[in-house]
């Protein structure tokens, strides 16, 4: 199954100054590019999101789950440019 890329996420690439398309990496969501360079394939297939989480099951369940999120992966995303880095701007 593909992953739906949501308004949410493509905000935040904009802001951020990258481009954003489906991974072609089928255990990833997204490919980040920069100038046109791939720099990161991010966000596992298997698991949800803070924008789809809001489409799916509300804003309140979503901001439980961003913030647990944002607590197991407090060292990963503070790395800038990282996968995780990439993953807790765009996703989270």
């Amino acid at each position: 199954m593909r992953y739906i890329i949501l308004k949410y996420t493509y905000d935040k690439a904009k802001a951020l100054g990258v481009d954003i398309k489906n991974s072609t990496n089928p255990k990833k969501k997204i490919d980040v590019f920069k100038n046109g360079i791939k720099i990161a394939s991010i966000g596992s297939i298997s698991y949800s999101d803070y924008p789809t989480y809001i489409k799916t099951k509300g804003k309140e369940y979503a901001d439980q789950r961003r913030r647990l999120y944002k607590l197991r992966h407090s060292k990963d995303r503070s790395v800038p440019n990282s996968p995780g880095w990439w993953s807790d701007n765009l996703l989270w």
